[in-house]
């Protein structure tokens, strides 16, 4: 099929999506706010970027996960590349507003990713006039990629990874996904696994490569940061407190986790206590209303603080962008998206502070980490079974954790010692992407080369 078609065929599918999904979208933007901030920016109204002649490079994350990722690339492009200007996208809030938050110092544009129309992409290049453009995972936009190679900027995949699940996905669609993917000047992937399925789905093996992970360099341990210690004052959480961490839950988690936590603190002699963060702001109100019917004592982490706090049984961390300085604070984490079915969250930041981590079985967006960890014997994996089962064995991995405190440090040491031995991705990533950063215009002529004698597609 000629280039052409394919791509109308892909903006005539996009626009059709659209209008299908126009009543969820006005739902979303009603009752949660979703989608109508940044609403002009999404399509292509920005102001311009005054760089005084700076290179700009446009660093594209889609939410929290790949926003917090990106912070140790952002500052070593910084340090090596200090006369360049950074500039950051999001697609959802919670990432915009972290972003906003994390990169006030390094940043300069905060912005929403523009609709994958055209003429919208156009508008915002315009304005954002990047050099080079980095995307975080593999945030694939076939009309963004399509219009930036046309327009001569080189676009890399940093810290890539496409799950199996995806790649199925993809490769029904094989030959758009070879043209699309010749667009990319370099892909660097997190792990061998990820490069060979990018690969089968057309992407040039001379342009692939295998850096590692960032969010092993951005797993930082903030144990002394003031957020940890107003969280401990104030909750008068105890330095071998038993604190419960379920962190990036999903829909249906809380339920599990709540049933499993009020079994062991039945049966608890010590002061057991339970913070819950759920995945996504919108659901805040929703987990309030089930802490509010489990006749637990909780609170929420944005109520005025009260005397009381240090007496509550849960504590409902409904803010953003302070994970992270809780992981500390806690003996068990459990980390979300695993059991329910969306494929799992970031179980490095929690290892990185040597916390005993638990999982679901439903881990293929961080399959490689998890594997690794488990053959470690750094983390706890449940198996997959019903949701009964789960409350009871959720509950006694949590009993028998507690009551063997040498069990806890051992699985903990065990993750801190991975994490610190994968860390260096950020240093690998920068070598294969410094000539984008240096000179860009020699990238797209070689690239513009292997178009001519074969080496990609048109």
């Amino acid at each position: 099929m000629p280039v052409l078609p394919m791509y109308f065929v892909y903006s005539l599918l996009l626009c059709l999506g659209s209008l299908i999904l126009l009543p969820r979208f006005l739902f979303d933007a009603f009752r949660h706010g979703k989608y109508v901030a940044g609403f002009r920016e999404r399509f292509g109204s920005l102001s311009s970027i005054k760089s005084k002649g700076q290179p700009v490079v446009w660093i594209h994350c889609v939410s929290v996960g790949e926003t917090q990722a990106a912070r140790p690339l952002v500052r070593a492009i910084r340090k090596r590349f200090p006369n360049q200007l950074i500039v950051i996208s999001t697609i959802t809030l919670t990432g915009q507003n972290l972003a906003r938050e994390i990169f006030s110092q390094d940043a300069a544009k905060v912005f929403y990713f523009p609709f994958d129309w055209r003429w919208v992409v156009r508008r915002t290049l315009r304005a954002i006039n990047p050099q080079t453009v980095l995307v975080l995972e593999t945030e694939i936009w076939p009309g963004f990629l399509r219009e930036c190679k046309q327009q001569l900027i080189p676009v890399a995949i940093v810290n890539g990874r496409l799950s199996e699940q995806s790649f199925r996905r993809y490769r029904m669609i094989k030959p758009f996904m070879k043209r699309v993917l010749s667009s990319l000047s370099v892909a660097v992937m997190q792990t061998e696994a990820d490069a060979d399925r990018l690969c089968a789905l057309g992407m040039d093996a001379s342009r692939t490569v295998v850096a590692g992970n960032l969010k092993f360099d951005a797993a930082a341990a903030p144990g002394g940061h003031p957020l940890t210690a107003e969280f401990r004052e104030r909750f008068q959480l105890a330095n071998d407190g038993d604190l419960i961490l379920a962190a990036s839950t999903h829909a249906s988690e809380e339920v599990l986790v709540l049933n499993s936590f009020m079994q062991v603190w039945s049966r608890s002699e010590s002061k057991l206590r339970l913070i819950i963060a759920p995945r996504h702001p919108e659901r805040f109100t929703e987990v309030a209303d089930l802490l509010r019917a489990s006749g637990l004592r909780w609170t929420r982490r944005t109520a005025a603080p009260d005397a009381g706090d240090g007496q509550v049984d849960v504590v409902l961390l409904d803010s953003i962008g302070e994970l992270n300085f809780v992981y500390p604070l806690a003996s068990i984490v459990f980390v979300g998206g695993s059991i329910a079915k969306t494929g799992g969250h970031n179980v490095v930041e929690p290892a990185a502070v040597g916390a005993a981590v638990v999982v679901g079985p439903h881990t293929y967006n961080f399959q490689s980490i998890v594997e690794a960890f488990v053959k470690a014997g750094a983390i706890i994996q449940l198996p997959l079974m019903s949701d009964s089962a789960v409350i009871v064995e959720l509950a006694n991995v949590i009993s028998d954790l507690l009551a063997d405190p040498d069990r806890r440090r051992e699985l903990g040491s065990f993750a801190q010692a991975l994490v610190n031995e994968n860390r260096g991705a950020t240093e690998r990533t920068l070598e294969s992407i410094s000539p984008l950063l240096s000179n860009p215009a020699t990238v797209v002529e070689a690239v513009d080369s292997l178009s001519a004698t074969g080496g990609l597609l048109p």
